[in-house]
């Protein structure tokens, strides 16, 4: 008798489209395997408590932030997905107090799904853009370039 896992791609996407774009992080147990493991430049969160949290403080420094998948494609059990994150700086982040301001980066990320399940994944950010638009006017902010 054979299993049938959830493809993927649809995995990857209900953890953005219900998890971060819905908020709903009663979901990380049917998207994030036990052993999950987030990578970006500098930083590795392990397990669900810290993607909540991470996704916590995102969804508190930009209460409308969205994520629009611009690619999404696959092989096996790996995923890419290109993306466009948007959102307005309304709650402090990085120690940076809100702007107000809008913000609009994209970014992509590498997700590796084992057991219907993301197990691992690896995530580049346009950090540099998401700096320069959250300086302040006088060119002092945390992108400001000296």
């Amino acid at each position: 008798m054979s299993t049938r896992q959830t493809p993927p791609q649809t995995v990857v996407r209900r953890l953005i489209e219900d998890v971060l774009n819905g908020r709903d992080y009663s979901v990380l147990p049917e998207v994030l395997h036990d052993d999950y493991v987030y990578r970006a430049p500098g930083e590795q969160l392990r397990g669900r408590a810290a993607v909540q949290g991470l996704f916590s403080t995102l969804h508190s420094a930009f209460p409308d932030l969205l994520l629009r998948i611009d690619d999404m494609f696959g092989e096996g059990e790996r995923v890419a997905t290109a993306f466009t994150l948007t959102g307005t700086h309304q709650g402090e982040m990085m120690g940076l107090a809100p702007t107000g301001r809008p913000v609009s980066i994209h970014g992509i990320i590498h997700s590796r799904v084992r057991d219907g399940r993301i197990v691992e994944e690896w995530e580049l950010l346009d950090f540099a853009t998401l700096m320069r638009q959250l300086d302040t006017a006088e060119g002092q902010g945390p992108g400001a370039r000296r």
